[in-house]
C-alpha cells in the first residue's frame, strides 16, 4: 500500500503510480522505434529479454526450440531474445533543511522524481540504488531489482525529514558508484552550499564518477526572484543565521542577476565535464518536466 503519509501530504495521489507506469510505456515505445545497438556503453552485464517467435530453420541451435509450442501447434519455433542491458541507477536526493524550509513544495518535487526515476528504472530490470545527502552521503536502500521493489522506496522517502546543512564536496567525495555495471547518477538538490560557487567545486568530484551524471536542481520561484521589499530580516535554515537588509526593487533585481549567474556558471561547469543539468521549479507539472529532462538523452530512457 502506498504510505498514507506521502497520500495526506499531497505529494502521491492514488493515481501516481498509474502515470508512473503510463510514462514507462512512453519511453518504451521510444526505445522501441530506436536501433538496437543505438544504446552503447562500457559496460558489462546483459540479460536476455524475449522478443518473438519464428519457425525454426537448420541453421538454428535446436536448444532454441520451444517444446511446449510444438506440442500444441506440432511445428517447431524458436524463441527470440534481444540482449538487455543492466543498468545501475543511483538516485541521490538532497534532504536539507533547504530542501523543505521555506518552501514545502521543493521537497515534494524532489520526491517525485526520486520516486519516477526508481520506478523507471525497476520496470526496465536494472538495480537500483537510494541515497539521501546532507552534511554526508547515507545509503537508504540496498540494489534491488524488480518492479515490485517501488514501494520499499516509497517507504523509505515517507520518512525523510530536511534537515541540517548541504556539504556537497564532502557528499560528492564519499559518493563511490560501483563501476561493476555502467551507472547512471542522478543527483537530485538545490545545489545551496555554504558559499555561492561550493556547487561549481563540488562538479568537478562528479566529474570522475563512473557512467552517466544528471544534476537536477530543484528551486522555488521566489528563491530566484524573491516577492520583498523594505526592511527585512533572512534567517539561514541550514545553519541559522541571521541578517538584517532594507530591499529595494533595483537590489532584488540585482540579486536576481546574481541567482541566475550561480544557476549559468554551475551549468557550465557541469556542461565541461559531460554532466547533464537539468532546473525545475517547484511549481512545474511533474510528468512534463520529467520527460523533459529523460527526453534530453539518458541511457535509462533509450537515448
Amino acid at each position: 500500500m502506498m504510505s498514507e503519509k506521502l497520500a495526506d501530504e499531497g505529494l502521491f495521489d492514488a493515481q501516481f503510480l498509474d502515470r508512473l507506469r503510463t510514462l514507462a510505456l512512453r519511453l518504451r515505445k521510444r526505445r522501441a522505434l530506436m536501433k538496437r545497438g543505438a544504446q552503447s556503453t562500457p559496460a558489462t552485464g546483459f540479460t536476455r529479454e524475449f522478443k518473438d517467435y519464428r519457425h525454426y530453420t537448420a541453421r538454428d541451435d535446436f536448444r532454441a526450440i520451444d517444446w511446449r509450442l510444438y506440442a500444441r501447434l506440432e511445428k517447431l519455433f524458436v524463441r527470440l531474445y534481444e540482449e538487455v542491458q543492466e543498468l545501475h541507477v543511483h538516485v541521490v536526493v538532497d534532504t536539507s533543511a533547504s530542501m523543505a524550509l521555506p518552501f514545502a513544495e521543493k521537497r515534494k518535487q524532489a520526491l517525485r522524481f526520486a520516486v519516477a526515476l526508481s520506478y523507471l528504472g525497476l520496470a526496465g530490470q536494472h538495480r537500483v540504488s537510494l541515497y539521501r545527502m546532507s552534511d554526508t552521503t547515507r545509503q537508504e536502500l540496498a540494489p534491488m531489482r524488480g518492479q515490485g521493489n517501488i514501494e520499499k522506496v516509497i517507504g523509505a522517502v515517507s520518512k525523510w525529514e530536511c534537515e541540517g546543512f548541504t556539504d556537497l564536496d564532502k557528499c560528492f567525495s564519499e559518493f563511490r558508484p560501483s563501476r561493476q555495471r555502467y551507472g547512471i547518477i542522478f543527483v537530485v538538490s538545490d545545489f545551496f552550499g555554504r558559499e555561492a560557487g561550493t556547487a561549481v567545486e563540488a562538479v568537478q568530484r562528479a566529474a570522475g564518477w563512473p557512467g552517466e551524471t544528471h544534476f537536477v536542481q530543484i528551486i522555488h520561484p521566489q528563491e530566484r526572484q524573491p516577492d520583498l521589499e523594505g526592511e527585512v530580516e533572512l534567517a539561514d535554515v541550514e545553519t541559522g543565521e541571521r541578517r538584517r537588509f532594507w530591499l529595494t526593487k533595483r537590489e532584488v533585481k540585482a540579486y536576481t542577476e546574481m541567482f541566475d549567474a550561480f544557476t549559468e556558471s554551475l551549468s557550465n561547469a557541469c556542461a565541461g565535464r559531460q554532466i547533464d543539468f537539468f532546473q525545475c521549479t517547484s511549481d512545474e507539472p511533474f510528468e512534463e518536466r520529467f520527460l523533459d529532462m529523460l527526453m534530453r538523452g539518458s541511457a535509462l530512457a533509450g537515448g
